[in-house]
């Protein structure tokens, strides 16, 4: 577990690094539609993709999940080139933000309609499944109002009537972009999983070694076999949806109550304690992460946009695994 943690906080470091820089870009008009930041989210993140093996298991992050990416071995140059439209990346300049992947490692690119994922995930552990292929795990990440979607009953029907090694982490940030949860639906998101007769998990996303631990038990008991599993990870948006978004409607007192439970600041304390990490490497990390993220962002500001005129690109990528 405690290499699995240094991992873990290494990847959020390098997320909240990446996700300050490139605020900063959009703020200075460098960056165009939407940029959406994980702040609040990275426990949650770093610590599913920690237990998962790129190239065999499947991730499927979304917007806020960059520590996620971090963990599971992508490079941050890849969301730079992404949100700065470089043909070098996954989708050639062709998608902007978060929406690129590289299915061919067993990372779908998201498709921004909620709950859609869900049934890509299926689809891909089905797949392994027909192809004679075990011992892998997929880790689908959703939020608090996706729950409430149509695609998302449907998708989650056939990962639990198939009993798919499936594990549905719901990051809940207690609002859907401006929805709080008492709008979104009645009982509760335990209740929810357990509807649908899957094993059912709840953590503080906050706490990094409780998150950790979950994230572990979980990952481990889909991979071995006892069905899908459904984790809900309390936590709250620490921004606006977007950086677009001042999120006025999230309470002060709310604000106030999770002042002191920034995930980065939370994880750093509990591995300190640990004795997992020292006080000199966490300082090495913070500048090597910071130094790491402004060469690759000016790597791929560097780098061409799409010229239609000189290239052959597809949509789509193909692995005999899958």
């Amino acid at each position: 577990m405690q290499e699995a943690a240094r991992r873990a906080y290494k990847a959020m470091v390098m997320a909240r690094a990446f996700d300050t820089k490139i605020s900063a870009l959009y703020k200075a008009g460098k960056i165009f539609g939407g940029v959406f930041l994980g702040r609040g989210h990275e426990a949650i993140a770093a610590c599913e993709a920690v237990f998962l093996t790129r190239g065999k298991d499947v991730y499927n992050p979304f917007i806020r999940e960059q520590a996620g990416r971090c963990a599971w071995g992508e490079s941050v140059l890849e969301s730079a080139r992404s949100y700065l439209g470089s043909i070098e990346g996954y989708m050639r300049g062709r998608d902007s933000n978060i929406h690129w992947g590289n299915p061919a490692v067993g990372h779908p690119a998201p498709i921004s309609h909620l709950g859609a994922m869900v049934s890509v995930v299926a689809g891909m552990m089905m797949a392994k499944r027909f192809k004679g292929i075990s011992g892998r795990v997929g880790v689908l990440n959703i939020g608090d109002g996706t729950t409430s979607v149509g695609a998302t009953h449907e998708g989650l029907n056939l990962i639990a009537v198939e009993k798919l090694p499936v594990v549905i982490v719901v990051t809940n940030n207690q609002f859907a972009y401006s929805t709080p949860n008492c709008q979104e639906f009645a009982g509760s998101l335990m209740e929810r999983g357990r509807g649908y007769g899957l094993a059912c998990h709840e953590c503080d996303g906050t706490d990094f070694m409780e998150t950790l631990a979950t994230m572990e038990r979980a990952i481990s008991a889909a991979r071995a076999g006892e069905g899908p599993q459904w984790v809900v990870a309390n936590t709250l948006r620490m921004c606006g949806h977007g950086e677009h978004d001042d999120a006025a409607y999230i309470p002060e007192e709310l604000k106030a109550a999770y002042a002191d439970r920034d995930p980065l600041a939370v994880a750093r304390r509990q591995i300190l304690e640990a004795g997992w990490l020292t006080e000199e490497e966490a300082q090495a990390w913070d500048d090597e992460c910071r130094d790491e993220v402004q060469r690759l962002v000016a790597q791929a500001q560097r780098e061409k946009t799409p010229n239609p005129a000189d290239e052959d690109w597809k949509a789509t990528s193909w692995n005999p695994e899958y």
